[in-house]
């Protein structure tokens, strides 16, 4: 089965891209827009509508396969390609790579996936946003030529074994981390809220003393909204770097204030994702792989998620080499190719560290829905429920696709 033509569209995204530099030097809000000149090049505005590219690929027999090139919020920043804009790239794409992609025959998933992964244009490797859309675009076709699930497909050119079922979903709130945390309870919803805990003074505290108050709160809230007992969620929350900032970073003290965040939760489980933020890959591995390490001795049943610094697939493989938290982020549109996503959690598994199949609210419904069951083949410990921070869409999106295609499997058993 081969590519006989492709098409191109500009698209929007589920979220925005914000100018992460110019936010971390004072920009101030302005409802839900911010106030100030953008700093990072690209940007027109501090916070600019999300765009992305979707790709349709024309097969032999007048299937489609679709795929998304999208990137994450916060493009441009701690070494991301450029920010995403869909009337510069699309001639690119036209010029470029439709040549290469028609008469591909897309019978095969990795193989052609790692050549556009790998593929040097103009003397450099593909934009990320590319390489995501291109690969899911590959991935569905593969699936479509077959009349496999892209999860199938996966798990055969991967040598996945075991069975292809759900996986735990974990919900983001953005900013508005209480209404939000009374939907994803409300819909049971297996992993929540995210909370966005990215200020000290108003959502950190200089103690502390706010997070412990609102993890206090949830613990409380899901107590009192539960419908049965059974219903146990894990209480996952993103710090960003937060609790290093009032800490100095010193990690004995950084612990043992999670450990009073873990005593506020219980019964609940508790992840903590990116406790610090050193700001350099390195550092970065090194603090957090001795934070797990005390926490493992020190009896603290709280697990960290490693987010910042750990971007590529080669980041990922380093950050689990060295323990460095317990659980890793895969944030899937900064590893390029969504083979990079299925090679990611293979890996983690094989090093015994919890792979979080996640991603950016910057995204759309395909790049969500094809990287949901990559999660689901490979067996990541949760995905997270995308694109958009209001809660029910995109875990409409991702809990969908997870029982369509358990149905699919179980029909074909």
């Amino acid at each position: 089965m081969k590519i006989v033509d492709v098409l191109l569209s500009e698209g929007t995204t589920g979220f925005y891209f914000d100018d992460q530099k110019a936010i971390k030097m004072g920009a101030k809000q302005d409802g839900f827009a911010y106030v100030g000149e953008p700093v990072t090049e690209g940007f027109k505005g501090i916070r600019v509508k999300g765009e992305s590219v979707s790709v349709q690929l024309i097969l032999e027999d007048g299937q489609v396969a679709v795929g998304d090139c999208a990137a994450v919020q916060y493009s441009g920043a701690g070494g991301r390609d450029p920010l995403f804009i869909a009337k510069n790239f699309i001639p690119f794409i036209v010029r470029n790579l439709n040549p290469m992609l028609i008469g591909t025959d897309v019978r095969e998933f990795r193989k052609n996936a790692e050549h556009f992964d790998h593929l040097i244009v103009e003397g450099k490797r593909l934009h990320t946003a590319i390489r995501y859309g291109i690969s899911q675009a590959l991935l569905d076709a593969t699936a479509k030529t077959h009349h496999k699930t892209m999860a199938e497909v996966i798990q055969k050119e991967y040598g996945v074994t075991g069975k292809i079922g759900r996986v735990d979903i974990f919900t983001q709130s953005g900013d508005d981390r209480y209404i939000a945390a009374d939907k994803m309870i409300i819909k049971e919803a297996e992993v929540l809220p995210h909370a966005l805990i990215n200020n000290v003074e108003k959502k950190l505290g200089i103690k502390g003393e706010l997070l412990l108050d609102y993890v206090t709160w949830l613990r409380d809230r899901v107590l009192h909204l539960r419908k049965h007992d059974t219903y146990t969620p894990i209480f996952h929350i993103d710090v960003y770097g937060t609790i290093g900032i009032i800490f100095n970073q010193d990690i004995v003290k950084q612990a043992e204030y999670i450990r009073t965040l873990e005593v506020a939760a219980s019964p609940f489980k508790l992840r903590i994702e990116g406790p610090m933020d050193v700001d350099d890959r390195e550092r970065q591995i090194k603090a957090l792989k001795e934070i797990t390490a005390y926490m493992d001795a020190n009896n603290i049943q709280v697990e960290i998620v490693a987010d910042e610094w750990c971007n590529t697939l080669q980041d990922v493989k380093d950050f689990a080499d060295a323990k460095a938290g317990h659980m890793l982020q895969i944030k899937t549109p900064d590893l390029g190719g969504v083979n990079n996503v299925a090679e990611a959690i293979i890996y983690c598994k094989e090093k015994g560290v919890g792979a979080y199949c996640g991603g950016t609210c910057n995204e759309t419904n395909i790049s969500a829905e094809c990287t949901t069951q990559i999660g689901m083949a490979c067996g990541a410990v949760q995905v997270l429920a995308k694109p958009g921070m209001g809660v029910d869409e995109g875990y409409m999106i991702v809990n969908n696709v997870m029982n369509r295609v358990v149905a699919l499997a179980n029909r074909k058993k």
